[in-house]
């Protein structure tokens, strides 16, 4: 039988990034394996001109509507015309508001973008992102002790975009790959500060990985003993006794998304301190 998906629109209006509206629309649409959103994402709208151009855009293509609209009278009207339009429509922080308000005991600012005030962590997020650049692949391995985290692991274990997301949440990051035969830097061995992770997967995931890497090689690359699951069984192999020999702890990421993986990592943070 023919695996056919329903397709819906989903309208996601904010007053700020609308980073909160995606994550959460996604994480909806995600349970829902038979249908495929199609995303209509409107951010920074905070005056009536915009968001009437928004409710004409969402008469065109009817379809779920979420947002974060902390102007009531604004969110007032998106909720008048979507009656009007007849589609569902919700305020996705509204019931949030309404606890911290009930258990606080006090209103809300009410004020667009607060979360992405420009104070000490936003800083700290970008000098985050900013070491986790220079010291990307083994790069600078001298000042490897101001990492927070340090992560390890054979050719694509996700080791750059989970050191990118751990940054994202202001925690610097460095990461090394480890090649048989080919020593770690000094400046790990030495360093006392960081966590140091290993980042391990199956063989047959990574030269699953390898393979579409090799989509955009050169010519001149030989890539059979990259892709090869007997050699790449050999580096997780060496790979696991390292981490071993150093006591460092290991996460497969074999069947774990960005996200899961940077979860467990900043889990052991204060496990192991």
């Amino acid at each position: 039988m023919e695996n056919r998906k329903n397709y819906f629109h989903l309208h996601l209006v904010s007053d700020s990034t609308g980073e909160t509206l995606i994550a959460a629309g996604r994480a909806a649409a995600a349970q829902f394996q038979s249908s495929h959103a199609l995303e209509h994402v409107y951010p920074l709208i905070r005056n009536r001109k915009q968001l009437m151009q928004v409710l004409d855009a969402i008469d065109g293509a009817p379809g779920i509507v979420l947002y974060t609209i902390v102007d009531r009278e604004l969110a007032d009207v998106i909720d008048q015309r979507c009656r009007e339009i007849g589609v569902p429509c919700v305020s996705v922080l509204d019931p949030i508001i309404d606890l911290f308000q009930s258990y606080l005991g006090s209103p809300s600012r009410r004020r667009s973008g607060a979360q992405h005030v420009m104070d000490a962590e936003y800083f700290a997020r970008i000098e985050a992102l900013n070491f986790t650049m220079d010291h990307d692949d083994g790069q600078m391995p001298a000042d490897f002790d101001e990492a927070d985290v340090v992560l390890v692991g054979v050719s694509r274990t996700s080791k750059t975009p989970t050191s990118i997301y751990l940054a994202n949440r202001g925690i610097k990051t460095a990461n090394i790959p480890i090649v048989p035969g080919v020593p770690l830097p000094d400046g790990l061995l030495s360093a006392t500060k960081p966590l140091v992770v290993g980042l391990i997967a199956t063989a047959d995931r990574i030269s699953q990985v390898r393979q579409h890497r090799l989509l955009g090689s050169t010519q001149t690359f030989h890539g059979q003993e990259y892709t090869d699951r007997a050699s790449i069984a050999e580096e997780l192999k060496y790979a696991r006794s390292l981490c071993a020999r150093n006591n460092w702890p290991m996460i497969d990421v074999t069947r774990r998304s960005i996200e899961e993986t940077a979860a467990a990592i900043v889990a052991l943070r204060p496990r192991l301190r």
